[in-house]
């Protein structure tokens, strides 16, 4: 039995999206009639989103599902600043022609996920620039400011571990809570807007804007953060030997986007059919029950429904097509060429030019990162660019680790 009565944080619960909320009888309330309105925010610091911002996505696709108008929020503002959430040091400032270039090259992200239009619960994309472009220091100050407090300001945790670490805080940095804060108030004013999502790094600039919404204007308003996802063996959701998993298909094509679902580890095949497509709760748990070599099936159909989220049917049965064909006529996983590497060099990393030396691939380090540098290399069929990119033990997917040069020559890595 769900603890709650909407049928949109019901599905979020059992998908396993939940983290924290906040009122969480009021939002249930909230959230199970009429026609809610809820945003998510997106700073503008590179031209496409990754799979690290799915989990938002996902979130907004149910919530849109059961009745809900969501927002998504280009930070035009809010990127010349730079979110300083869970970030060691300051990032780059960007120019307002990147800005601008950047947030071109998101939209077509949101496209394939949320339906926009002007319908009741169609989705809108607004750019917090209108706002806080336009806004004096002054009356930032006067209209925001009155409403937070230093004391709490610094018990954030960003704030607190760079202050521990005697780290520079810069108060660019420091205003980045007010300028959040302040997106949640005029989305408020402007569309009606009730509820913020976000990963649950975002709590505390959450929390934030629900308190001014209720200071400043007696609303209110209410937040919900999602897990942060990170794989079994600990690494950071979209990170691989290759870089980041971009959705814009110029960044990563959608044979590397299948590849990147394909190659999940065993351990994590439930979570991500749950989190990150939309097949039913029946369907998941009979996949979810799968054993052995059963698991490939199940990590199949996730690559399958991934992938015809972002890139539709036609690009997600092509994807498993050249999948299969890689391994056809002789080139099965048991017939290709094995290296032999200490589990300890794995452990350390050990250079992708060193790994196509051992598989013999490669006649040495230096060729191995001129194939990196032509584009001619992939390990685990995601493609590499840095020439000193590492692989490691957390890129094993069944015992191996597969290295191609080119289209035609393939290898596995493993330990012994």
């Amino acid at each position: 039995m769900s603890e709650y009565k909407s049928e949109f944080l019901r599905e979020l619960s059992w998908r396993g999206f939940i983290k924290d909320t906040t009122h969480k009888a009021e939002l249930d309330a909230y959230c199970a009639k009429g026609t809610p309105v809820a945003y998510v925010g997106y700073d503008a610091t590179a031209d496409s989103l990754h799979v690290g911002n799915l989990i938002t996505i996902m979130m907004l696709r149910v919530f849109q599902r059961h009745g809900g108008k969501p927002i998504a929020l280009m930070g035009g503002g809010t990127t010349k600043v730079g979110d300083p959430t869970d970030k060691e040091k300051s990032r780059p400032l960007l120019t307002d022609e990147q800005i601008n270039t950047n947030i071109a090259g998101i939209k077509t992200a949101f496209e394939p996920f949320i339906r926009f239009g002007t319908g009741p619960n169609d989705a809108i994309m607004v750019n917090n620039n209108d706002w806080l472009g336009e806004l004096g220091y002054l009356e930032m100050l006067r209209a925001v400011g009155i409403y937070f407090t230093i004391n709490t300001m610094v018990k954030q945790d960003t704030v607190r571990r760079r202050l521990e670490a005697e780290q520079p805080y810069t108060f660019l940095e420091f205003n980045y809570l007010l300028m959040q804060s302040y997106d949640f108030l005029e989305l408020y004013r402007r569309y009606g807007c009730r509820m913020q999502l976000g990963g649950s790094d975002q709590w505390g600039n959450i929390v934030g804007g629900v308190d001014l919404v209720h200071k400043a204007e007696g609303g209110e308003a209410f937040g919900v953060t999602a897990h942060l996802v990170t794989t079994s063996s600990g690494v950071k959701m979209g990170k691989t030997v290759g870089g980041a998993v971009w959705l814009n298909a110029d960044r990563k094509s959608p044979y590397e986007y299948w590849q990147f679902w394909r190659n999940t580890e065993d351990a994590d095949v439930g979570k991500f059919l749950r989190l990150f497509t939309d097949l039913g709760r029946e369907e998941i748990e009979r996949l979810e029950a799968l054993e052995g070599a059963g698991i490939n099936d199940a990590k199949i159909a996730l690559a399958n429904a991934a992938t015809t989220l972002l890139h539709g049917v036609a690009a997600a049965k092509e994807a498993e097509a050249a999948a299969k064909a890689v391994f056809s006529a002789g080139a099965s996983a048991d017939a290709l060429p094995t290296a032999l590497v200490p589990q300890a060099e794995l452990d350390a990393g050990m250079l992708v030019a060193a790994a196509l030396a051992a598989a013999g691939l490669s006649k040495s380090n230096g060729e191995g990162r001129r194939l990196i540098e032509q584009g001619a290399i992939r390990v685990n069929d995601e493609a590499v660019t840095d020439p000193n990119a590492k692989v490691s033990s957390a890129d094993l997917k069944d015992g191996a680790i597969k290295l191609s040069a080119g289209k035609k020559r393939h290898a596995l890595i493993k330990t012994g």
